[in-house]
């Protein structure tokens, strides 16, 4: 999408058309402005200054030349034990520093689990949801002893009965089941977020077939339900079962990719051994990015403490910011297509998100594919870039449903080039001119 923008933009203007964003993915950057960002690092370092102190005249602090050196490949303590408290409390979860390992991102997340459970060079099959998160395809179909194993959702979540048969199944095929890969919480891309029973249900049948579960989690403080109503991530209902990805994209800024991955799982390996799953991590870690980046990761601290250096007791307040941006952005793209296409209920769907960026929208009665060539029509005759959804459903998915994803389009309420007022002007702009496009080419004047 990055790649293809200016493009897009091209041809548009070529037709005297303007681009409506509802395709990319990005942070908006209303709320990804350095500036706050870079002041509070300041402060926070400032203050780290004082305590530390300088033992000799004209000696840099301690915490300044670390941020400049090699540091090990958990990376400093202090950003790991001011994120255990922080998160830990907003959680109820008591998490172990020391077991939180720095990734780049929560794709660095992916990419660590994936090369640990490859490297004894066995069949793997991974189970994930269909459709799933492009990141995740992309990164476990590198390796060609891997495969994928899908399950269908309805509007909850996967189908329970459909995920242990699909454990089973590829068992059965001669496959290692090393875990279930999910984004539970604003799923990207299905636009929604899974039910309590239904994680409880998914976590009962991975803890009955021992199959860890990786949950990726960048949409976890992106929420619009009320405190009392926000499920509990997988890994407070089980940390022993969890593989647990958080990334600082969303509630900090996404340029400094940090991230962290937490697991309390112990596994068996050969000769019937088990060791800590951290620790498997972690070596795998140091074959990778054997030396994380300390200054990231300390100017990720500042967001997890007060002005005065003190930690934080809760990171709501920090997404608040965000989410008043996000919040007002799913309401315009809500309200625009109920009165656009508010009518037409029995032609076209789409989700109402809890969390994260996205809505699925879904053509229930029509002869429109929603393939590149739609995509492309949608862009040279109206302007509006949307993202389809065939793509992110696995090879497996779409040999069960050919049509799987083809009825379908990605609806992104998180980016506009514009903010404030021009920010929702844009967005209902770009709403407006989706709505009046596919009524148009599904024949409705």
């Amino acid at each position: 999408m990055a790649a293809s923008l200016p493009g897009l933009r091209a041809q548009a203007q070529k037709r005297g058309l303007r681009i409506h964003h509802l395709g990319a993915g990005y942070p908006h950057p209303e709320v990804t402005d350095p500036t706050s960002f870079i002041e509070a690092t300041d402060r926070w370092f400032a203050h780290l200054r004082e305590v530390d102190g300088v033992n000799e005249p004209g000696l840099t602090p301690e915490f300044l030349r670390e941020m400049y050196a090699y540091t090990d490949t958990l990376g400093p303590a202090s950003p790991r034990e001011s994120f255990a408290t922080v998160y830990g409390a907003d959680w109820n979860l008591s998490i172990n520093p020391d077991r939180l390992i720095p990734t780049v991102g929560a794709t660095g997340g992916i990419a660590l689990l994936c090369s640990t459970f490859e490297r004894p060079g066995r069949r793997l099959a991974y189970i994930t949801d269909a459709p799933t998160y492009a990141g995740f395809l992309a990164r476990s179909t590198l390796n060609q002893m891997a495969t994928i194993y899908s399950v269908d959702m309805d509007t909850h979540g996967p189908d329970p009965d459909q995920f242990r048969a699909q454990i089973n199944q590829a068992r059965s095929d001669g496959y290692f089941v090393p875990f279930y890969y999910t984004v539970p919480d604003g799923h990207n891309p299905a636009g929604f977020s899974f039910g309590v029973e239904r994680r409880q249900a998914l976590l009962k049948i991975a803890q009955d077939e021992g199959v860890l579960v990786i949950e990726d989690a960048p949409y976890l403080y992106i929420s619009y339900a009320e405190a009392s109503e926000r499920p509990m991530p997988f890994i407070t209902l089980d940390p022993t079962q969890t593989v647990h990805l958080f990334t600082g994209s969303k509630i900090g800024l996404p340029g400094p990719r940090v991230g962290f991955a937490y697991t309390e799982a112990v596994i068996e390996i050969a000769d019937g051994q088990k060791v800590d799953l951290t620790d498997l991590l972690l070596t795998e870690a140091s074959a990778d990015v054997l030396f994380q980046n300390p200054h990231a990761l300390r100017s990720f601290e500042a967001l997890l403490r007060e002005d005065d250096g003190s930690v934080r007791a809760s990171l709501w307040p920090v997404a608040e910011q965000k989410l008043a941006v996000y919040r007002e952005n799913r309401q315009i793209l809500l309200d625009g297509l109920e009165d656009e296409l508010g009518d037409f209920r029995d032609r076209f769907h789409w989700t109402k998100p809890e969390a994260g960026f996205f809505s699925v929208f879904t053509f229930a009665e029509s002869d429109i594919v929603a393939d590149d060539a739609f995509i492309q029509k949608l862009v040279e005759r109206y302007g509006v870039v949307v993202v389809p959804m065939y793509d992110f459903y696995p090879d497996d998915a779409r040999t069960r449903n050919r049509q799987a994803g083809y009825n379908q389009l990605r609806l992104s309420f998180c980016f506009s080039e514009g903010t404030g007022s021009a920010r929702r002007h844009e967005l209902a702009e770009a709403v407006r001119a989706f709505a009046r496009a596919v009524k148009a080419e599904s024949g409705i004047k």
